[in-house]
């Protein structure tokens, strides 16, 4: 071989080597571009992993919050219904305090104004209207309350909304002429029906016109209409007066409870501030509405209850029971407040009862069980055994007397009084109680009859 070939052959392996060099690097080259997307693949992979497991550990989290406020909502729904409870609970044991001695003042008031002379006696109808009030002021009171849980139910039937309207202006009279104020009606033909609860209805009508009688000065201006609308079935009722209006600002929270408008320090207008929230939802509970209007502080207001009209005719009206005329009763008293059991007494005696007392129910149930009662008045908290323990002994008794048994209790929800008519009481009064009825009842009862087997 020449040197000639020789050379070239040489040169002809140095290019194959750098081919092979340039082959090796590319191979080299790719597999380290790969190696590095690989890589990135993984590194991407372990972000979403760590990403994954932030949101994992996230979800946990507000998962264990969730949770954690799902107990804490619970718990403060409970500590919610609990405060509740109680407050309801306080408010019938305040009703309950306040009223006992509102009784023997009412029983006092009424003793005075039939022995004393003419200053007295009006001494006497001051003190007894004033105590009236008061019990509406725990009435109001309580049925806030009672609203607020849920706890009033209404019994609805066909009214005739005239005789609901006179109802409420007999109750409110005895104020409205304590002040000179002149009231005038324009009251609905008798076909006028609405459906309703007798009882709260006329609440709504005896509550507007006290609270316009209050916000106005003595001989002003009421004004009691109705206007029944044929159109959309419904009647409206408003109460009108000409006293101190109310504040712009003022009316659109005016039902709200414990609102009122600006007061003098005197309090010569005061009020709890509940009267109009039991308006209101009354109303609603019947499916109806109330609104307030005034041009403005002492320009008068206007109230407007607008109730649904009633297709069905309204019941007759029960007709009154027939009076006894009955001649001196032996009546024994069951009162464990001292003032309320002598003026009570009192006032019975004054009208020529024989009147017997005890300040316990095992006192009590005795003296009852001995017979020869025409009345009993019992009083239902009583210390060792209760009003309605001893109702019950004693309707349960084998043989003996009978006697109208009247209930007292400072205890006024429907469901108390249910329970002392299933005790077998005849009547069931919540303190304080207005002399004259209890004078009917004690008068008017019927004789005693054989105590049931």
């Amino acid at each position: 071989m020449s040197a000639a070939q020789a050379g070239m052959e040489e040169v002809a392996a140095h290019a194959v080597d750098r081919a092979d060099a340039a082959v090796d690097h590319a191979v080299l080259h790719a597999r380290v571009q790969a190696l590095e997307e690989e890589l990135a693949r993984l590194r991407a992979e372990a972000q979403d992993r760590r990403q994954l497991e932030d949101t994992v550990t996230q979800l946990r989290e507000a998962n264990e919050h969730l949770v954690l406020a799902t107990v804490n909502a619970q718990h403060l729904r409970d500590d919610a219904e609990a405060a509740n409870r109680r407050q309801n609970e306080f408010l019938a044991m305040l009703a309950h305090e306040l009223r006992n001695p509102l009784s023997p003042i009412a029983m006092a008031a009424s003793l005075l104004e039939r022995s004393g002379d003419g200053e007295h006696a009006r001494l006497a109808r001051v003190v007894g209207r004033q105590v009236g009030h008061m019990a509406r002021l725990l009435d109001d009171l309580l049925d806030a309350a009672r609203i607020s849980s849920g706890k009033i139910t209404l019994a609805p039937e066909p009214l005739a909304l005239a005789e609901v309207l006179r109802h409420a202006v007999e109750t409110v009279q005895p104020r409205i002429a304590e002040r000179a104020q002149a009231l005038e009606l324009a009251l609905p033909a008798e076909g006028v029906a609405v459906e309703g609860d007798r009882v709260r209805l006329a609440q709504v009508f005896t509550n507007l016109l006290a609270n316009a009688s209050k916000y106005t000065g003595d001989g002003g201006r009421l004004r009691l209409a109705v206007l029944a609308d044929e159109d959309d079935g419904h009647v409206l009722v408003s109460v009108e007066d000409n006293g101190t209006g109310i504040a712009p600002e003022t009316i659109p929270h005016i039902f709200d409870l414990f609102t009122q408008g600006p007061r003098s320090l005197a309090r010569s207008e005061g009020g709890l501030g509940v009267g109009l929230n039991v308006v209101r939802n009354l109303v609603g509970m019947h499916g109806g509405t109330v609104d307030a209007y005034s041009a403005g502080s002492g320009q008068g207001s206007r109230f407007t209850v607008r109730l649904p009209r009633s297709a069905a005719a309204p019941a007759a009206p029960a007709p009154a029971p027939p009076v006894h005329v009955a001649g001196p009763r032996r009546v024994l008293l069951i009162e464990d407040n001292l003032d309320a059991c002598a003026t009570l007494a009192g006032c019975l005696a004054a009208d020529g009862h024989d009147v017997a007392t005890a300040h316990d129910g095992d006192a009590g149930l005795a003296l009852a069980l001995g017979g020869g009662w025409d009345v009993i008045v019992c009083d239902i908290g009583l210390p060792g055994l209760d009003g309605l323990g001893l109702m019950q002994a004693l309707r349960a008794a084998p043989a003996g007397a009978a006697p109208y048994a009247i209930a007292l209790s400072g205890y006024g929800q429907p469901d108390d009084r249910e329970r002392g008519l299933q005790a077998g009481f005849d009547r069931y009064l919540v303190k304080p109680v207005a002399a004259e009825l209890l004078r009917e009842l004690v008068a008017g009862a019927p004789a005693a009859g054989p105590l049931s087997a």
